[in-house]
């Protein structure tokens, strides 16, 4: 049984691919927090924007099989059209995410990428993997194509993951909209991580475009 909060149509927002189609599948549930704000102070990650709780977020559900999932999500990408990309992410999409959907996805055409925390071990075959670290413990995924590290964590300092083996490094802002000064002591993390950025040259900027253009 797979339960998805969420699948939608829309252009990847931040990192390598910002501006590209994508389909994207958010899988409820996560292991660094449980998704209510009870809790969000005492939890791994404290600084999520993100609703992966239930399902019932657009074109969300609960599906039987993989082939079911694959149905549903591919209903949504444009009739006729090729370039088949989707996203699975979260919440923490590999706690869901296994063989069984990459197989079905795959034989309809689809790249998969994923985005994930980096603290699960990850199936074969995905084409992307965007790790996000949100936690201080060793990541179990040190290697992919893309680490994506949300700036600044006062407990995770950039230079913790220079030496791994991903193509890409990109820091992005916190988003801290949704926080309050109890929950972060509220600063400029847009002008922070530029001026990281610039001073580090590995790093490059990564910005949430889909919020900026108000898009899903």
């Amino acid at each position: 049984m797979y339960s998805i909060k969420e699948a939608f149509y829309s252009l990847q927002g931040e990192g390598a691919h910002a501006g590209r189609p994508a389909l994207f599948c958010r899988f409820t549930g996560c292991n660094l927090w449980s998704g209510s704000e009870k809790t969000r102070a005492t939890s791994e990650c404290q600084f999520c924007d993100t609703d992966f709780i239930g399902t019932n977020g657009q074109h969300g559900g609960k599906f039987k099989t993989a082939g079911q999932l694959r149905t549903h999500l591919d209903a949504l990408w444009p009739v006729g059209q090729g370039h088949k990309y989707v996203v699975f992410t979260g919440g923490e999409p590999a706690l869901q995410l296994d063989n069984a959907i990459i197989s079905e996805m795959k034989l309809y055409g689809y790249t998969i990428a994923i985005e994930t925390n980096g603290t699960i071990a990850l199936p074969d075959g995905i084409d992307w993997i965007c790790v996000s670290p949100k936690t201080n413990k060793p990541l179990v995924v040190n290697k992919g194509d893309e680490l994506k590290l949300v700036y600044p964590q006062s407990h995770l300092s950039p230079e913790l993951f220079e030496a791994l083996d991903f193509t890409n490094f990109y820091l992005q802002p916190m988003d801290q909209s949704h926080l309050t000064a109890e929950q972060i002591p509220l600063l400029d993390t847009q002008q922070a991580t530029l001026h990281y950025c610039l001073s580090h040259p590995q790093w490059r900027l990564s910005l949430q475009t889909h919020k900026m253009l108000n898009i899903d």
